[in-house]
Formats: structure tokens, sequence, C-alpha cells
């Protein structure tokens, strides 16, 4: 997937179409485009989303200034995104301007935790933002054709993916391997997740190796033993899922502890 942060004071974009799945949100600003032979507006308060090999065209109108961030899914990012939705093929959106607030929020919010990417310590962290984002908007705005499966209701659903969290936290797992364990797709993984306990899978597993830390950091170990034996990517991450926790770093909390 590519990403474009753009911040233009006069352009325009002649006709032409991409062979990815587009979606922008403007920032700040915003601009005239057309498609299907009909005018629309980017604004703020729109999100705007192309298909594949769609013709549109934009320009600047009587705007100063058209800040916007997009996202390109080729067809690798969109295979992985439909397998990870359950679905066999892609669907086409009727409508190129929507209107969903939550939306605009979550998109921006995913552009900028992509940009502020610290490396490549959570693979775990930024595939669950994007199957969640780009997947609500399929599930919820895409044109008529097979739905997104929900996931099935109630707890239990996730008892065997409890297990494999609690037996091996400390590992490098995936989404799509959690998700088997409870024989659901990563999208209703992720719904199941936050019914049942309020947090993402990602954020379920960040506090089981933050206990696993604390065990290891008051059984005397060094920081850096101690993020590596609790599944952290290096002391680094441990720091920085610690203190945004806890409100202290590891350090901090270690010798608060001897008195």
């Amino acid at each position: 997937m590519d990403l474009l942060h753009a911040d233009f004071t006069t352009h325009e974009y002649a006709p032409h179409a991409h062979p990815s799945f587009v979606v922008a949100v403007t920032e700040a600003g915003g601009a005239e485009f057309r498609s299907r032979g009909r005018p629309g507006v980017a604004e703020p308060q729109a999100l705007l989303v192309f298909n594949p090999s769609e013709p549109h065209s934009g320009r600047m109108g009587g705007s100063a200034r058209w800040r916007y961030r997009a996202f390109y899914l080729a067809e690798p990012g969109i295979r992985h995104l439909m397998a990870a939705l359950g679905l066999d093929e892609a669907r086409q959106f009727e409508s190129n301007a929507l209107g969903d607030r939550a939306l605009i929020d979550a998109f921006l919010a995913l552009h900028r935790a992509f940009d502020a990417d610290p490396g490549p310590d959570d693979p775990l962290g930024r595939d669950e933002r994007f199957v969640h984002t780009f997947g609500t908007l399929f599930q919820q705005h895409a044109s008529q054709g097979r739905r997104v499966p929900a996931a099935p209701a109630g707890a239990a659903v996730l008892a065997p993916v409890l297990e494999l969290l609690n037996d091996a936290f400390a590992q490098r797992l995936s989404l799509e391997q959690m998700a088997a364990a409870g024989g659901l797709t990563p999208f209703q993984l992720i719904g199941a997740f936050k019914r049942a306990t309020g947090l993402t899978p990602h954020a379920y597993l960040t506090q089981l190796r933050l206990r696993a830390a604390i065990r290891h950091l008051g059984a005397g170990q060094p920081l850096i033993d101690a993020a590596v034996a609790s599944g952290f990517y290096d002391q680094s991450a441990l720091t920085r899922h610690f203190k945004r926790t806890f409100g202290m770093t590891p350090l901090q909390y270690v010798r608060a502890r001897a008195g």
C-alpha cells in the first residue's frame, strides 16, 4: 500500500485512473473533482473513494489550499484485505464521497499512525489498524453483494484465542494466527475482541506482555532481557508501551520498587 500526504495551493489533476483502490481524506481546504460524469467536492466532511481503474479529475476550484492524505491499495493489498474480511472478491463503491465522520477520523488516524510508524517492532498493530479501518469501510458502504461475515455472538468463541495468547504471548503472533485459532476471519476477531473485552487483540496481547515484563523486572532481570522474554521487539518497544500504560518508564518502575 502506498501513502500520499499532499499540500497544494495550486494544482489540477487531468482525467486519470489508478490501478489501485484509492481512499482520500481532506485535512484542510478542499478541491473539486469529477467522476462518473458528475462533479463533487473534496472537503474535510467527506471521505473520497475511487474504485480501481475509475477515471476522475480534480482541481482547486475556489479553494486557496488543499491538504489531504491518500491511500493507494494495489491488487496484493486488496487480496489481503478480502481474505481478512472473508470475501472472495472486492465489492465496488457506488458513491465517491462518503459523509461518515467516524470513518473520516479513523482513516486520518490510520494514515498518521503509518506515517509515524517507529519501525519493524509492531506489524500486528499495523495490520490490525489496517484491517479494522478498511474492513469497516467495506462493511458499511460497499455496494450490494456478499456481505462481510459478522463475528459469532458470545464470548465463548474467543476461548481458544485467549488460550493461544496466554500460552504464546512472547511469540510473534499474527492476526491471521489468532483468528485461525478461533475459526474466525481477522476482521471478525477484532470485532469479537472489542465486544467481549473492550480491547483489540493487539491491545490485549500488549497487556499480557506488560504483566510478564513486570514479573521479569521484579525478578531482577535486565531491562533488555525482560523486554525480549515478554514478547516485545526490543527495550524501546517495552519502554514505549510501559510508559503509555503506567505513566512511567520500566526503569522508573524498578527504582520506585526498590524504594
